[in-house]
Order: C-alpha cells, then sequence, then structure tokens
C-alpha cells in the first residue's frame, strides 16, 4: 500500500467510524432504535414498521458518513475518488441495515456458537450490542478500504 493510499485509508476509517458513533447514537431516532429490529415473530415475517424504520436510520446513518467523509477529507486535503467513497458508503449502508434488523446477526451468532453471548444482558454487558458493534467495525474497516482504493 503506498503512503498516499494509507493516509486516506486511515482518514476515511477514522471519519467513517466517528460519524457511525454520531449516526447511531445521536441522530437515530427514539422511534427508528427501538422499531427497527421488529419482526412478526409469530409467522416469521419481517415487520414493514421494523424495514421502514430501519431503512430511515440506514438512510441518516449513511448522509452522516457521507458528509463526513466529504468534509474531513477536504479539511485534510486528501483526495477521494467518488466511485469507490460511493462503494464505501454502499458497503456501509448495507451491512448496517442487516445487522440492524437484529434477526440475522441473532442467527448468525447461534451458527457461530455466540448464541448464549448475544443473548448476555446482566452484569452490565449486552452481548447483541457487542456483536452488532464488532460487526460495524469490521465492515467500517473493510469500507475505508474501498474508499481509499
Amino acid at each position: 500500500m503506498s503512503p498516499d493510499r494509507a493516509a486516506r485509508f486511515a482518514a476515511s476509517y477514522a471519519l467513517l467510524r466517528a460519524a457511525a458513533d454520531v449516526a447511531d447514537h445521536w441522530i437515530q431516532s427514539d422511534h427508528q432504535a427501538a422499531t427497527k429490529g421488529q419482526h412478526d415473530h409469530h409467522n416469521g415475517q419481517s415487520s414493514a414498521a421494523g424495514r421502514r424504520a430501519c431503512a430511515a436510520h440506514v438512510a441518516t446513518y449513511t448522509a452522516t458518513q457521507a458528509a463526513a467523509l466529504l468534509a474531513g477529507t477536504r479539511l485534510l486535503g486528501i483526495r477521494l475518488r467518488p466511485a469507490p467513497a460511493a462503494g464505501a458508503l454502499a458497503l456501509s449502508a448495507v451491512t448496517h441495515y442487516v445487522a440492524d434488523r437484529r434477526e440475522p446477526l441473532r442467527r448468525l451468532a447461534d451458527a457461530t456458537g455466540k448464541g448464549r453471548f448475544v443473548r448476555l444482558a446482566d452484569h452490565g454487558m449486552n452481548g447483541a450490542y457487542a456483536l452488532d458493534q464488532a460487526w460495524h467495525h469490521a465492515f467500517e474497516t473493510l469500507a475505508a478500504l474501498v474508499a481509499s482504493a
């Protein structure tokens, strides 16, 4: 990796990660947070309200990341190519939606032997939140690699 690409990666990751925290914890509405993982469990169908809330959250989340990426790289004097930057934002958005629907990560946790951890909610721990954040961090790292191309 060239020094220029390494700088683009480092800046992209820092900006995407910071924007993700702001979008998840400050910009996301209470309604979105409470509804985005909603499923109709008696028939196994996905709730329309849950899908809409998650899509609305992901839209503001992606807009926040895009604004941070654009403003931050300009302030730093780092130039990202539009196509890789758009690809990075798309990767972040799609994977964020999957995680925030909650059921896909719960199923993945069950399949990989993390079923008890994903349901942990005592001693100050929340396993579902920890696994959710690990998922987001991993895909934000991949998105930063894409953006730096």
